[in-house]
């Protein structure tokens, strides 16, 4: 975000046929045909489908290596995997599990790496990534703590010194309608933004297994690993995990400039797992020129559901992103999006080909940060039930993803934050 550069102190220094169709024309252009090596680093449902995605995004590309904490997720991986062929060319000396299977994926003569494990791992992941010089796509959310955007920021600096390409998983910032609705509201066509109004109200997500099916074999870490949705040393809570998409478009709004402050509340309604996740958050994010954005995030059973995002100008209104569409004060529709309609994953995925095949600068680390930490600002609000400042926030020395962990180490599920009693560190 804008002009917060000194509070970023790092401290404790589909069928391949069909989708060669939709190749970026730049990539057929200059016939570049040198094979890039893929290593995918997590390998549950996201990143088995960013792995689809990259090997679609290019014609030279290989599949190389595959790494996670799990083998059964490596297995069910390459079996979702095998429409591409000899594009995934994965021996099982190439298949890395464990909580180290990372740095073999990195050691194996990779190209580029998929980063989709727990967010909790991000900024471990990401600095080994750059430090091996790897380009890099690495999902949504940066990181769960403020430790790990500033170790973010750092490995983005890095990686510029290096010209290595960071590519994000923030994938609405990819959507052709929602860029197109989110340009008219960039380029003052409905006037100054007044307010936005964000909900991601869904359904209780599944977890990997229940509570009463733990292996008395299972560590402390292992068993949370497998349920790291229930915990927010991996997952960072509901609204980074999931509801930050929503976030990250109330930045996009706000032409992501820096809030100033968030406030808000939630709490831990239906969720029965042993982990210490809230299920629901309320948060207003505060900006400059009395500009204030709010989101309604939930993980509810039997509840009303919607995803919609509301963005209210001085001339209408900007609703994104299922139908696109703007309209005037008295709600007759101005404007509705009718044009390209490409998968937005695949869209993020040949973009980042593309600048990686020309040489071309691609780094969205800061940015990436940014719309982390603008998560994490709201969720500290709502669990110390204060109204927290985005300088207290960068100024704070919080840590909760121990980076040394194995799986049989004892490490108690945290408790669940308590609004009142809850400090941020």
């Amino acid at each position: 975000m804008k002009n917060i550069t000194t509070r970023r102190d790092f401290i404790n220094a589909a069928a391949v046929t069909v989708a060669f169709a939709g190749f970026p024309n730049i990539l057929r252009a200059q016939g570049d045909t040198k094979v890039l090596k893929i290593g995918l680093i997590g390998c549950g449902g996201r990143g088995t489908g960013a792995a689809t995605q990259a090997l679609s995004a290019d014609p030279n590309v290989k599949l190389w290596a595959i790494g996670d904490a799990f083998q059964s997720q490596i297995t069910n991986a390459l079996k979702n995997l095998t429409s591409y062929g000899a594009k995934v060319e994965v021996p099982t000396e190439r298949q890395f599990s464990g909580l180290d299977a990372y740095q073999k994926v990195l050691e194996s003569g990779v190209d580029m790496v998929i980063l989709a494990t727990p967010p909790g791992f991000r900024p471990q992941h990401l600095r080994a990534a750059v430090e091996a010089s790897k380009h890099v796509f690495a999902e949504k959310p940066m990181a769960v703590d403020v430790a790990g955007i500033k170790s973010v920021l750092e490995s983005t600096r890095i990686a510029k010194e290096k010209n290595i390409t960071i590519q994000h998983g923030f994938c609405w910032r990819f959507s052709p309608n929602t860029r197109a609705g989110y340009g008219k509201v960039a380029a003052g066509e409905l006037g100054r933004v007044i307010s936005v109004y964000g909900t991601y109200m869904g359904g209780v997500p599944k977890p990997s297994t229940s509570v009463d099916q733990r292996d008395p074999a299972y560590g402390d870490v292992e068993w949370q690993i497998r349920n790291w949705m229930a915990h927010e040393w991996l997952s960072g809570g509901p609204l980074l995990e999931q509801a930050i998409h929503t976030v990250d478009k109330i930045a996009w709004a706000m032409n992501d400039v820096a809030p100033i402050a968030a406030r808000g509340g939630g709490g831990r309604a239906q969720r029965s797992d042993d982990g210490n996740v809230w299920d629901h958050y309320e948060v207003t994010f505060e900006y400059p020129s009395n500009v204030f954005a709010q989101i309604n995030q939930r993980q509810m059973a039997s509840c009303f559901s919607e995803v919609k995002d509301r963005v209210i100008c001085e001339k209408g209104i900007m609703e994104a992103p299922d139908r696109v569409l703007t309209k005037d004060p008295t709600d007759k529709i101005t404007w509705a999006y009718r044009g390209d309609s490409t998968n937005m994953y695949q869209v993020c995925h040949n973009e980042w080909f593309a600048a990686v095949r020309k040489g071309e600068p691609l780094n969205k680390g800061e940015y990436m940060a940014n719309s982390t930490m603008l998560a994490i600002l709201g969720r500290e609000a709502a669990h110390s039930g204060q109204r927290v400042t985005w300088d207290e926030l960068w100024k704070a020395g919080q840590d909760i993803a121990p980076d040394n962990l194995q799986f049989a180490d004892k490490h108690p599920t945290a408790t669940v934050p308590v609004p009142g009693r809850y400090k941020l560190l």
